[in-house]
């Protein structure tokens, strides 16, 4: 039985979404909440916490829990914004997107914004964009790359990453998969180490975990022959920032397009990527918006709310 629901993340901007979650409960809608508020705030009276990472400061743990035993439900894949472990030991029940594979098949959105960076990073559209913006018209310093018979690295063949693989085949790239826990029947794979020394592009679509977390740093870049250009579409964690900052200064890296910095709700004017990206480097940062599109939005959160279907 559902009496009241506490959601934490904007869904108002979205047709039907709001009033479809009332439909189940009394909505208690706090979507700017930060730490110190969620803590002051009484959890127990609630069933299910609504939640999605890309605007949620804070994890949902022991010390913002407090005593919460209901429902957490989250319109995503990702759950690092989850304490699991402080969930399955205080019962409480987390439902996610990570195995709606009907759901998250239709939702390339992701996939579409990591081709986009690479797109623009080897073609420098950014650059050329300020270039005319200021009356230029001379494509002598912006010369880029085309994607055909480039190749493009995907490291994490989930459905983000075999996402990104079509698109970059349809580009007729010489596509290359590493992923140690995928079968992979008849596509060319590589370690990461054969990654880094004969791509021209890394595409990363992996969780974090402690097996990823910086595994783009000093020693793997060590391993770079030509010219490299990273996509970043998973977190910030997956890569040593600095490391890239100084590979970027060395022109190890040619290129950074990324939608995810490491600390991603502090002070952003510190990231060493935005500073380095302020100063002249090839690189693009958005903020977060891989999942941001209306359709993807509006088909993830109704699929996650009805999920509450079944808790009535």
């Amino acid at each position: 039985m559902i009496d009241r629901i506490f959601c934490i993340t904007p869904i108002k901007h979205l047709k039907g979404v709001y009033e479809y979650l009332e439909t189940f409960g009394k909505v208690d809608y706090e979507p700017e909440i930060d730490e110190e508020r969620i803590v002051e705030t009484d959890l127990t009276v609630y069933d299910v916490i609504f939640c999605n990472p890309n605007k949620q400061p804070f994890v949902l743990n022991k010390k913002t829990l407090q005593g919460f035993s209901g429902v957490i439900l989250t319109a995503s894949t990702g759950l690092n914004h989850i304490d699991l472990s402080y969930c399955k030991e205080n019962n409480i029940q987390v439902l996610s997107h990570t195995k709606d594979l009907e759901l998250i098949n239709q939702l390339p959105s992701t996939s579409e914004l990591a081709f986009g960076l690479m797109l623009s990073l080897l073609r420098k559209i950014p650059q050329g964009q300020k270039h005319v913006s200021e009356y230029g018209w001379d494509y002598t310093n912006l010369m880029g790359r085309q994607v055909k018979d480039l190749n493009i690295g995907i490291v994490g063949y989930g459905r983000l990453g075999r996402m990104m693989h079509k698109f970059c085949e349809s580009f007729d790239a010489k596509v290359y998969v590493c992923d140690p826990y995928v079968e992979l029947y008849g596509i060319p794979c590589l370690t990461m180490e054969e990654m880094f020394s004969k791509c021209d592009v890394i595409s990363l679509h992996v969780h974090v975990s402690e097996e990823t977390r910086e595994m783009v740093n000093k020693k793997s870049l060590e391993s770079v022959t030509k010219p490299l250009y990273i996509i970043n579409t998973s977190r910030g964690d997956i890569v040593n920032e600095r490391d890239v900052v100084l590979a970027l200064e060395r022109g190890v890296v040619a290129g950074y397009g990324t939608d995810v910095i490491v600390d991603e709700f502090g002070d952003v004017s510190k990231s060493p990527i935005i500073k380095a990206m302020n100063d002249g480097h090839n690189v693009i940062v958005t903020p977060h918006v891989g999942g941001m599109t209306w359709e993807g939005q509006q088909k993830a959160y109704m699929w996650s709310i009805s999920k509450l279907r079944g808790l009535v």
